[in-house]
């Protein structure tokens, strides 16, 4: 006998998070979708597939599975609402960990919280058709790691849990099960506040080298090689070491561009106010840890 098709209440359903989940879960008959929109533009991304909306509790009284496509910022407010209207059992799934990790979340002992994020398709990745090569994000054509964790509720829930995330980033590589604090110190303080601040640097030093007269066609096949042998050898990827002119002068650089405490963005009470950040849209006071 085959299973009851699993209910999932999609909050956010007609958004960007909320309609590639909606793309991947709406034609399969192992899952029944139930689409929570309110917005104009997300009513019209719903109707371009074919979908019509459920009246929030409605859905949230039917549903085996919440899943909260919603942005930081909202995100704590919603779940205020609608996590009291759920069944006993229901498991409550966050896309990222910020929400969580900030305490926005209300409490209720007898619903599972469980968060999950994809890794995107690696820079080491082999790619080998034009789809996967321009799936940035992944979980399109590209494949993927994930990253899952079981904030609260039963054991059994970890691997249901598990099974949507697989099928809503799919295609996924493998899943790598870890605590909401290590999911935080992934993103935002590696990913995000230290990784992409580096990133929107290299961008920022292509431009200033093109406004001081460099081709921009030039300046940017320089910078893209250069960020590709950077990553190789800075991650172990490739056999041979920076040369000596480039480790001296890259720890120059380094000693210009960067606190030299910079790694304590990664303390506890630091992430926190990292995360407390992106749920308030208020970047951290400069004195705060």
């Amino acid at each position: 006998m085959t299973n009851p098709p699993l209910t999932i209440a999609l909050l956010g359903a007609g958004g960007k998070m909320g309609c590639r989940i909606t793309d991947h879960l709406k034609d399969r008959a192992d899952y029944t979708v139930l689409c929570v929109e309110t917005g104009e533009r997300g009513l019209a991304n719903l109707h371009e597939r074919g979908l019509a909306p459920v009246p929030r509790d409605a859905a949230l009284a039917r549903a085996d599975v919440v899943i909260l496509a919603l942005p930081d910022r909202i995100l704590g407010a919603i779940a205020r609402e609608a996590v009291p209207l759920v069944r006993p059992g229901t498991i409550v799934m966050l896309l990222d960990p910020a929400a969580a990790h900030a305490g926005e979340l209300p409490a209720r002992a007898d619903v599972t919280y469980f968060a999950s994020h994809p890794c995107h398709p690696s820079v080491f990745e082999q790619f080998s058709t034009k789809e996967e090569i321009d799936d940035f994000f992944g979980g399109t054509h590209a494949r993927q790691a994930i990253v899952c964790s079981l904030i609260q509720g039963p054991e059994a829930h970890f691997a249901l849990g598990e099974r949507v995330a697989r099928d809503i980033y799919a295609p996924v590589t493998r899943s790598h099960r870890i605590t909401l604090e290590q999911m935080a110190l992934l993103e935002p303080t590696m990913a995000e506040t230290i990784a992409i601040g580096l990133t929107i640097t290299m961008r920022e030093a292509l431009e200033e080298a093109v406004h001081r007269g460099v081709p921009r066609a030039a300046a940017e096949d320089f910078m893209f090689g250069h960020i590709k042998v950077a990553l190789g050898i800075a991650f172990g990827r490739v056999n041979f070491p920076f040369s000596d002119g480039c480790t001296l002068i890259a720890r120059y650089g380094r000693g210009r561009m960067l606190q030299a405490d910079w790694r304590t963005l990664f303390d506890p009470a630091s992430v926190r106010a990292q995360t407390k950040a992106i749920v308030s849209g208020r970047a951290p006071d400069a004195d705060s840890p």
